[in-house]
């Protein structure tokens, strides 16, 4: 047996990784490439199971299905490298798709609207304003400055809280500002990285990053004064 492709299924599907029975469609397969380019890279498996059992494919059809993902719906166009592995009998088709410097790459919808897609642990998600946001902000070769405020400090004190989560809304609620300046400050501590976002099926979570989460004394930041992030 294969021993490469053996210890790549014994992976199991992860944040870089996917398993695809076959490829009947396009556009479904464009929102893989995206979400693998947009986050960390990463492969897909063509012609294996989602429990890892190898189905088996033909190479040739779906190279040209990918193909067409690639550079017909995914814009801009993702690059990638095929491979392909004889297995038990069966071919196996692995497309490795790198990390973009390039990003954001979008995807159709099933109702065909273009969007942003992530890859989260082995799902992949649609993006929201504040990440691309974020993305747009570390382009700038420019520092990001701001002033710690209230609002800032009722976030960073309720973030505090052990293993504490907060969403865009109730930080609108909770330090009654608009949702407007609430995004603008969120981008700004992640940006800086104070804060990190944590995407999900059930939306967009915000927490301290680990390495905060250990500052419990909010008195050992500057307040007010101003943050550089180089």
């Amino acid at each position: 047996m294969n021993s490469y492709l053996k210890r790549r299924i014994a992976e199991g599907e992860h944040l870089q990784q996917d398993f695809k029975f076959a490829i009947n469609d396009s556009k479904k397969i464009a929102r893989s490439l995206t979400a693998f380019a947009n986050t960390e890279g990463g492969r897909l498996l063509v012609g294996v199971k989602d429990n890892g059992r190898i189905a088996g494919v033909s190479s040739e059809e779906e190279f040209y299905m990918v193909e067409a993902a690639a550079n017909r719906y995914c814009k801009p166009p993702i690059a990638f490298e095929p491979h392909e592995h004889k297995i038990e009998g069966k071919t196996v088709v692995e497309i490795i798709v790198p990390k973009s410097d390039q990003k954001p790459h979008k995807a159709p919808t099933r109702d065909g609207k273009y969007k942003v897609y992530v890859r989260v642990k082995d799902q992949n998600l649609l993006a929201n304003r504040i990440l691309l946001k974020v993305w747009m902000r570390e382009k700038k070769s420019a520092g990001t400055f701001f002033q710690l405020q209230e609002p800032e400090q009722i976030l960073l004190t309720y973030l505090n809280k052990k293993d504490q989560y907060i969403t865009h809304s109730k930080f609108t609620r909770i330090a009654s500002i608009s949702r407007k300046k609430a995004e603008k400050i969120l981008v700004n501590l992640i940006v800086l990285g104070i804060l990190e976002i944590k995407l999900t099926e059930n939306g967009a979570f915000y927490c301290l990053r680990e390495d905060q989460k250990e500052l419990d004394d909010l008195d050992s930041r500057p307040l007010p004064g101003e943050i550089k992030s180089i």
